[in-house]
């Protein structure tokens, strides 16, 4: 499943895709190693894998736009 438009423009940040990830992965470390409930870990290891796959392996590299502009380089228009 892609990321839609909306979820790219948010995560476009490097640091925001680092911190879910981390976040997500250390809920399933706690899984793993404390709670030992299978039905988190499987959930949790899923979304670790989610995460890695869609903000690292498969996230756009849109080189032409920089962060904050449109399409062709110039900021958003105010709302």
């Amino acid at each position: 499943m892609a990321l839609k438009q909306a979820d790219v423009d948010f995560f476009r940040p490097m640091w925001r895709r680092v911190l879910a990830t981390a976040i997500v992965a250390a809920w399933c470390a706690y899984e793993t190693f404390f709670s030992h409930d299978q039905l988190w870990m499987a959930v949790t290891g899923a979304a670790v894998i989610y995460c890695v796959w869609n903000f690292f392996l498969r996230y756009p590299k849109d080189t032409q736009n920089p962060p904050g502009t449109t399409g062709g380089g110039t900021p958003p228009a105010a709302s």
